[in-house]
């Protein structure tokens, strides 16, 4: 979603795989001096394109939706793409991380990317559209998902620095595509296709580190064993560390988790699956049709993108403000509360002097839109175990994404409908409250385990 899925707080904890390993540390196997330095290149440039085949389409949704001749239904539908491709095909990634490898995944998930952006420009209809958009999607949910655990995998000791690094390159990708697409596109020509297009290249790019690094990965793990039953369990275990599954077989590897709660019943699990859905619906709903709301009140299309890209890159000095100040606190719910209150006062300002106000509103629904780090962040303090941390994860952000899927279509039928923006933009406020409510249970100091009595 914004720097809305960098996961950055839970990326600091050391990650179980390391202590539970059959073999040898991963780090012990010996890789090529060049792996390190061009896998740095690989994450840096998948990370800056994991956000702009969808905020260059919001600077230049007008055009689009007229050259293409789409409905506000169909509209909705489009913005609405993403959240389902992030919770369709995210959880395809941990078995296709295990059969490939991570490093190939990801490569394979950049090519779908560029690929989705080179097909989308020459598409003359909106079936045509959404599926090579949806294609793109696919892969940047796969990438999404790995690219953390490559981070744990091979920059063990840097966690911290690597993390940082791929989240400002994810907050630069997500705003430079905001604000530069429009101007690019007139530079270009005017045509919306060329202003699309140019982002492919910036994707095929990125395809090229990793072709190295997958084939290298790729060679160590099939390499045969050499001396003895020890070594082929050595590089056994260098693989499933790879894949992000060697410290709980039972659980990552698709067998039962019959340990630690059953997270579905779990009062505070929900509250946050269902805080998570909200957070990103309006999310959503700012990178898709905030410079629509803007360009309707008469606001230019080269600044209808600044301003969403004012409103994306509020996310990079907050995202390490708030997880380390919620990190500090025994109850979350003040800070969910005060991020609600934002989105309040940024949605009413939209709906009453949309153009008059408009670098305040984006300020405002950009600190609202904060909501994710927040959220990623009470996932890691609601559960004592790593177990009960990953299943509480998976639950929450599989359930939220589900969530978040009608929110951009209800949006888009809303406004089609109605004909202005006063009903959506009261609806999108009206959310907020319970979401406000919904920060306030699940920032309570509890935990999953607590609430089974299972202490420690």
């Amino acid at each position: 979603m914004p720097a809305e899925e960098t996961q950055t707080p839970t990326l600091n904890r050391p990650p179980a795989a390391h202590t539970a390993l059959p073999g040898p540390a991963p780090a012990a196997v010996r890789q090529p001096g060049w792996l390190g330095p061009v896998l740095v290149v690989g994450i840096v440039l998948a990370a800056l394109n994991l956000r702009p085949a969808i905020t260059s389409l919001g600077a230049l949704f007008e055009e689009v939706r007229t050259g293409l001749g789409m409905s506000g239904t169909v509209a909705g539908l489009i913005t609405s793409v993403p959240a389902l491709c992030f919770a369709v095909f995210g959880v395809t990634a941990p078995r296709l991380s295990r059969r490939f490898g991570p490093p190939a995944v990801v490569c394979a998930g950049m090519a779908a990317i560029a690929a989705g952006l080179l097909i989308r420009p020459f598409t003359r209809g909106a079936a045509g559209f959404l599926a090579a958009s949806a294609l793109s999607l696919a892969g940047i949910a796969l990438t999404n998902v790995l690219l953390p655990v490559i981070v744990k995998r091979w920059f063990p000791d840097r966690v911290g620095t690597t993390t940082g690094l791929y989240s400002m390159a994810l907050a630069v990708g997500t705003s430079l595509a905001a604000a530069a697409t429009v101007p690019m596109t007139t530079v270009l020509g005017g045509s919306w296709r060329t202003g699309l297009l140019v982002w492919a290249v910036l994707a095929v790019a990125a395809v090229l580190p990793w072709l190295p690094v997958a084939a290298a990965v790729r060679r160590e793990q099939r390499a045969p064993a050499s001396a003895s039953a020890p070594a082929s369990a050595s590089a056994s275990g260098a693989s499933g560390a790879a894949s992000g599954v060697a410290s709980v077989p039972a659980q990552s590897r698709g067998g039962r988790a019959d340990a630690g709660p059953r997270v579905v019943r779990s009062r505070t699990a929900w509250a946050l699956a269902c805080y998570f859905g909200l957070q990103a619906t309006g999310a959503y709903v700012t990178m898709g049709w905030l410079p629509q709301i803007f360009r309707d009140a008469g606001v230019s299309a080269g600044t209808a993108g600044v301003l969403l890209a004012v409103t994306m890159v509020m996310g990079v000095p907050l995202a390490f403000v708030i997880p380390n100040l919620a990190g500090r606190m025994k109850n979350q719910g003040a800070i969910a509360a005060t991020l609600g209150v934002f989105g309040l006062v940024g949605y009413t300002g939209l709906h009453f002097a949309p153009a008059a106000g408009a670098w305040a509103w984006a300020l405002l629904l950009g600190v609202s839109n904060c909501a994710f780090p927040l959220v990623i962040t009470m996932i890691g303090l609601r559960a004592k175990s790593p177990a009960g941390v990953v299943k509480l994860s998976a639950f929450a952000q599989s359930v939220g994404y589900l969530i978040s899927i009608p929110g951009p279509l209800v949006i888009g039928a809303l406004y089609q409908h109605s004909g202005g923006w006063d009903l959506p933009l009261t609806l999108m406020a009206g959310l907020l409250l319970p979401q406000i409510a919904l920060g306030i249970l699940a920032g309570r100091d509890r935990t999953i385990e607590d609430e089974w009595g299972m202490g420690d």
